[in-house]
């Protein structure tokens, strides 16, 4: 891989003429870039497409092709993927549905909007994936059609289809109604009794991991229901049979549905696994009384989960704060507290709830300025990003707090250019610091040249607008080649660099 070139291809002060250069060198990881590419003109994107079969598709779901510029016979991934985006030439869709290629059929079979006879025709296509893979994405009708197909790995497809109807929905999941289903990939393929060995050596094998049938497709139909329950159209009452079933995905799937009946929460809420309790304790479908026996909970990450609750009350997350490590981000209950809450949680006499209430970015400013002042370095660490702080603000945290909130300091995108230099020079050296003045829009050449020291920040400081020319042009050759593909795509790298740097086409 070239990768001074595929920078170039991104670099979006790379003029017209040298882009045109660059799709007549184009390889498929340069043409990747340039597909990208915001300034492209409909004639370059062509001429990409002819050059570069590999970018035909990236180019189509761009839109910068049309169904105009495609030969479905000599372009058939871009055609096709046209048709996904819904651009395409319907009758494109009955070429394909008639391709000897199973992949490129199943491909077609997820493309929004199919004529009718389109979907009739895969259907009743000879693969079974490929009808799988239309009764994933089909209209309701069709998959309430597809939901009595005698193999079980269509009706996996139809319990994961939003567009199901409910009551079919609950058909699969209870069996009720619906002919058993015949036959799965496990036994169209293997002798049964039979389990797929995890570690399968056969290079030919694609069964999935865990596959296995006795007669009754067992693993298929319990993926069925994990599709059911996955499901947001998949009606409750049908699901909450799970809630003992010995799969502990099964329930652990039904502890995160949001419409959840509470007498059900509550029987999860003494699940022998953690992570049923921990998925059920983020539920914003618990009530009080489940939230208060999960507040109790020291299983793992049980508590940090319902921290994370919207609606868990807030002498419970006061409780929480306490007794687990919840890291410095904005909760939902926080993030939605009231101007009466905001008050009382910033006069805390709990550190950690004044720094969980600083990670709001919309306080008021006298509630910001009490907080920029907190004796506790961990709130000023939340508060340092708050916008609206002044300078001063910003050096006296340095000045209390030090290495403990330079690098929060710095990430303020309104931190001012001569406090980024000054905290460059800290001392000891704040490493993640120099990283985020490496992306700051305020960052200065001199201090983006001192963040070049530092192994991550010269990845991210090579692309800087404001690093000086000369400095950017010398990462051209450096040892890391992420480093090399930033130079690259730095808008500040000469033209006449960026001339020299492309070859030109052979013959030319």
């Amino acid at each position: 891989m070239n990768h001074v070139l595929c920078g170039l291809a991104a670099n979006e002060a790379l003029p017209y003429e040298l882009v045109g250069r660059l799709i007549a060198v184009a390889d498929a990881d340069i043409a990747d870039a340039l597909a990208g590419r915001a300034d492209l003109s409909r004639e370059q994107a062509v001429d990409l497409a002819k050059r570069v079969e590999e970018a035909t598709a990236r180019l189509a779901y761009e839109g910068r092709l049309t169904a105009a510029d495609i030969d479905p016979l000599a372009r058939p991934e871009a055609a096709l993927a046209l048709l996904d985006a819904g651009s395409g030439d319907l009758q494109w869709a009955r070429l394909f549905a008639q391709d000897p290629d199973p992949e490129r059929r199943a491909k077609l079979a997820a493309c929004p909007g199919l004529p009718a006879d389109v979907r009739e025709s895969l259907a009743c296509d000879p693969d079974v994936q490929v009808v799988a893979e239309l009764a994933l994405w089909t209209t309701a009708d069709m998959a309430a059609r597809l939901a009595r197909h005698p193999h079980a790995e269509v009706r996996r497809a139809v319990a994961g289809n939003e567009a199901t109807p409910p009551q079919v929905l609950a058909m699969l999941v209870t069996g009720e109604g619906l002919p058993p289903a015949e036959r799965c990939l496990v036994c169209d393929r293997e002798e049964t009794p039979y389990a797929h060995d995890p570690h399968c050596p056969r290079l030919d094998c694609d069964l999935r991991s865990g596959a296995s049938c006795a007669g009754s497709h067992e693993s298929t139909l319990h993926e069925m229901a994990d599709q059911a329950l996955r499901n947001p159209a998949t009606p409750i009452a049908a699901l909450l049979r799970f809630a003992d079933h010995p799969s502990a995905l099964l329930r652990w799937e039904l502890a995160a549905r949001p419409d959840l009946p509470p007498q059900t929460a509550a029987r999860l809420a003494d699940d022998p696994v953690p992570g049923v309790r921990g998925d059920l304790a983020q539920n914003p479908a618990i009530d009080d009384a489940t939230v208060r026996v999960l507040a109790a909970d020291l299983g793992h990450d049980v508590q940090r989960r319902l921290a994370h609750n919207p609606r868990v009350p807030l002498d419970v997350l006061s409780d929480l704060a306490a007794a687990t490590k919840i890291g410095s981000t904005l909760l939902p209950r926080i993030a939605s507290t009231s101007p009466s809450e905001i008050e009382d949680l910033s006069r805390s006499s709990n550190p950690v709830l004044r720094m969980l209430l600083a990670e709001r970015r919309d306080l008021p400013a006298e509630i910001r300025d009490l907080l920029a002042d907190d004796p506790d370095a961990k709130v000023v660490k939340s508060i340092a990003q708050h916008p609206g702080l002044s300078e001063a603000q910003l050096r006296s945290m340095v000045e209390r707090h030090g290495a403990q909130v330079a690098a929060k300091v710095a990430a303020n995108p309104e931190t001012p250019a001569a406090l980024l230099e000054d905290l460059t020079g800290h001392v000891p050296p704040v490493r993640k610091g120099l990283r985020e003045i490496a992306r700051h829009p305020n960052a200065t050449g001199p201090a983006l040249l001192v963040c070049l020291t530092d192994r991550q920040a010269r990845r991210v400081a090579a692309g800087h607008p404001a690093l000086p020319p000369e400095a950017i042009v010398e990462l051209l050759a450096d040892c890391d080649w992420q480093v090399v593909e930033a130079a690259a795509a730095n808008p500040s790298l000469p033209l006449a660099v960026m001339a020299e740097l492309i070859p030109e086409p052979h013959g030319a």
